[in-house]
């Protein structure tokens, strides 16, 4: 049986993002900001070493550095001196001598190798090496982490907290990053009502606007919230006018189906040009994307899930690339239902559910439990989702299906 909702006309899903991911151009805008300020932001140049890492060769470990050739002649060395980490010896290192290291200090211009304390027995200034010993032991090579002039990150990088860490080694204060999106959000819907106002019967809390303000801090975006919108055409029409002029993008929540009162799309036809509307995917149907004057939209549903659903798996990627990140397809790992999954061919179908391992090491996911679009504890439980395909109908308890993690931007 065919999915009632699966008309004709209805986009494909994979469809829907290559269309989508087509039509969306990157920003250019570049701005310099220092390191502290980096995380979470694009790079819009590759970051070349200014410096090689280590600087110098230096110890692994606490211990004596010396001439491999001394070996040759004896066991026993002379001691001459220290070198520490920031306060290297100074002087020289003659075969048969050694001098005392420490982990992380600069290896004498005359010893090429270092031996561990624990290899080693000390009487006064004579050091006898008990173990046998080969070149360049426990010595890290000048630039062997990263040389100078060496590309450490390519543009389109999404600074990682150990990246921070990293470009502070190389002594770079300020990175070259793209600008922040400016991402503007519009609920529409006389019913709803913000977290802290009375409910009237009827009404409900608005819940879209804040995890898509969630999703989009996660993203470093910079966002303008409009808030709530009457359903009234003209109201709908002004805020997607002054949307457009301060934003890089438009989202939107609710209006986008086809009741009395749903203007979005009306609007939109009006000021911009709609790319497609209605998506052959569960939940989320009523997507709709397009171009305003200066801007891109995201008409996203009202329901809570099918909104969240649709922010994550379609919009989310573009602006991904409207940020010049680098969009990596999501992957899909195998795993077998303990549970049997409602399904009807037609649309691709993001069923939320629980993945985990048996005793035996086995990959098993159960669903959620219902899995209507009204239903964000449905989510909330989850960490992954149940992906399967548009053509695929009911599955039953034990089969194999393709499964895909929650990222960050859902944690």
């Amino acid at each position: 049986m065919v999915d009632c909702c699966s008309a004709p006309g209805l986009l494909p899903f994979e469809q829907a993002l290559n269309n989508m991911l087509n039509v969306i151009e990157p920003i250019t805008d570049i701005e310099q900001i220092s390191l502290e300020s980096a995380l979470g932001r694009i790079l819009a140049q590759d970051v070349r070493s200014p410096v090689n890492v280590p600087p110098n060769d230096n110890s692994a470990m606490d211990g004596y550095a010396f001439s491999y050739q001394s070996l040759a002649l004896n066991k026993e060395m002379t001691l001459v001196g220290r070198s520490m980490a920031g306060a290297p010896f100074q002087g020289k290192c003659k075969l048969g001598e050694c001098v005392r290291i420490m982990t992380g200090a600069k290896i004498p211009d005359d010893c090429d190798t270092v031996e561990m304390q624990e290899n080693c027995q000390a009487t006064g200034e004579k050091i006898t090496f008990l173990s046998t010993r080969s070149l360049a032991d426990n010595v890290r090579s000048k630039g062997e982490d990263i040389a100078v002039e060496q590309t450490v990150f390519f543009s389109g990088r999404e600074l990682t907290t150990v990246d921070i860490g990293v470009l502070a080694s190389l002594g770079i204060q300020k990175v070259c990053v793209y600008r922040k999106l400016k991402v503007a959000l519009i609920s529409t819907g006389d019913e709803l009502k913000k977290p802290g106002q009375l409910l009237n019967v009827g009404d409900i809390y608005e819940s879209n606007s804040y995890f898509l303000t969630a999703i989009l801090s996660k993203l470093g975006a910079e966002i303008i919230d409009f808030g709530i919108i009457e359903d009234i055409e003209k109201s709908i029409f002004k805020a997607f006018k002054k949307a457009d002029e301060i934003a890089d993008v438009v989202i939107s929540s609710g209006g986008v189906s086809v009741g009395d009162a749903d203007y979005t799309k009306t609007v939109l036809e009006e000021l911009g040009e709609i790319e497609f509307w209605k998506i052959a995917m569960k939940p989320g149907k009523p997507f709709a994307f397009g171009t305003l004057p200066n801007s891109y939209f995201f008409g996203l549903p009202g329901n809570p899930v099918s909104a969240l659903v649709t922010a994550h798996q379609l919009a989310l990627p573009a602006l991904l690339k409207m940020q010049n990140s680098h969009f990596i397809k999501p992957l899909l790992i195998p795993a077998k239902t303990k549970t049997s999954l409602r399904k009807s061919p037609g649309r691709m179908d993001f069923q939320r559910g629980i993945i985990e391992n048996t005793e035996s090491g086995e990959l098993v996911v159960t669903t959620t439990g219902s899995q209507g679009s009204g239903i964000l504890t449905s989510m909330a439980a989850a960490n992954c989702y149940i992906v399967l395909a548009a053509e695929q109908g009911r599955v039953e308890a034990g089969e194999w299906v393709k499964v895909q993690m929650f990222d960050k931007y859902l944690q």
